[in-house]
């Protein structure tokens, strides 16, 4: 039975974030602030499409696209909301979660050995799916320019073996976000090279100090840009599992192949429930956007005045403090915060391995569980006499 598993799957890490999960699933009294999950219910209305939809025997496959009339309110809202015109039935596909189709967009687009640009830190399924597909992920440490992409940055990581660049704003783990100028100085590198651009743009309702610009909104862009996003972070819909992706008709043709044979189609009671979610309009995101805000004014004021260092957010429901005052890495301030103060938070290790100084907290928790949490911490650190 030697070499059973797959070289690529064997030396593969688990993910960090679920690793600290685990641990807190059979512990008493901790406060969680790891899994980036709202602590919101999906809205009443949705739910009960959901529910209603199976009352109404609405329970077969659909499309493996996806309902065409989910397909169809994706193009409306996209239209009305970004000035986008995606083709319903060429150049929308409905996957399940933005996780699904980020690796379908991979497995459409690397061949062996191609080289796909990855920022760091970064969500931590990016790099391992690069490699799943055949790919090799180029990481590219934004910690010297505020954890931003740059076209100066990026331009110096890119050579003839580079195929594609991912991006993702605001981002997991920091926070933080492009305007519109930004982005079309990105293009300029994009475009230059030729590369294709796969934007991860889960959590563009949850941005807070300025407007959203959809990446293939700058001009020039959407031709060589696959548009990822999804219902689970705006409409607290996670365990519904439906994303959607949009992009050239060729790439969306490629993506939909792969789909047809590993997921087939993703379940009807979920679509049926996220064409609710677009028809209900944006009263339940605004209102939860807006208690996101003021979490992140206790969270990021609180980690400031305690000691840890920590830049405000601009969007999605993430801090990322600076630890390195005192003296811990980042495992060890995570398992000594869990074990001594039953407060869970993700090492910045998880999300690359330049980030022993940083941890990722979720401000998606009440505003009650952030508050002892500080409190918590504060404890933890007085211990050690930071």
């Amino acid at each position: 039975m030697n070499n059973i598993i797959s070289k690529k799957v064997d030396k593969m890490q688990p993910s960090g974030i679920r690793a600290f999960f685990d641990l807190v699933l059979g512990m008493k009294d901790v406060i969680s602030l790891g899994v980036g999950e709202p602590d919101f219910v999906t809205p009443w209305q949705i739910r009960e499409a959901g529910i209603y939809s199976l009352e109404q025997g609405f329970t077969s496959y659909t499309s493996n696209k996806g309902l065409v009339k989910l397909r169809m309110a994706i193009s409306r809202y996209l239209h009305k909301k970004h000035n986008l015109d995606y083709c319903p039935d060429q150049e929308i596909l409905i996957t399940v979660g933005v996780s699904e189709a980020f690796d379908l967009a991979l497995r459409a687009i690397v061949n062996p050995l191609d080289k796909v640009l990855v920022p760091s830190p970064g969500y931590v399924s990016y790099g391992p799916l690069v490699e799943l597909a055949g790919g090799i992920p180029v990481y590219i440490d934004t910690k010297a320019d505020n954890f931003k992409l740059t076209p100066r940055v990026i331009e110096k990581h890119i050579d003839k073996k580079t195929k594609a660049i991912i991006l993702n704003y605001p981002t997991n783990p920091t926070g933080v976000s492009y305007s519109k100028g930004e982005l079309t100085a990105i293009n300029k590198v994009i475009s230059k090279h030729r590369l294709l651009c796969i934007s991860d743009e889960i959590y563009e309702d949850l941005t807070y100090d300025f407007g959203h610009t959809a990446f293939p909104a700058i001009p020039g862009a959407k031709q060589h840009t696959v548009y990822l996003n999804g219902f689970s972070k705006s409409f607290a819909m996670t365990g519904w599992r439906v994303g959607f992706a949009c992009g050239p008709k060729d790439i969306i043709a490629a993506m939909t192949k792969i789909h047809q044979y590993t997921i087939m189609c993703v379940p009807i009671t979920s679509q049926m429930a996220a064409c609710e979610a677009l028809a209900a309009g944006k009263r339940p995101v605004e209102e939860m956007k807006r208690e996101y805000k003021r979490r992140r004014e206790i969270i990021v004021s609180g980690l400031n005045s305690i000691g840890l260092e920590c830049n405000n957010p601009q969007g999605a429901f993430y801090a990322f403090p600076c630890i390195k005052n005192t003296g811990m890495k980042a495992m060890q301030f995570a398992q000594g915060l869990l074990k001594e103060e039953k407060v869970a938070v993700v090492p910045g290790t998880a999300f690359g391995y330049n980030y022993d100084d940083y941890l990722r907290i979720s401000y998606a928790s009440s505003m009650e569980n952030l508050k002892e949490a500080l409190i918590r911490i504060e404890k933890f650190l007085k211990r050690r006499k930071i």
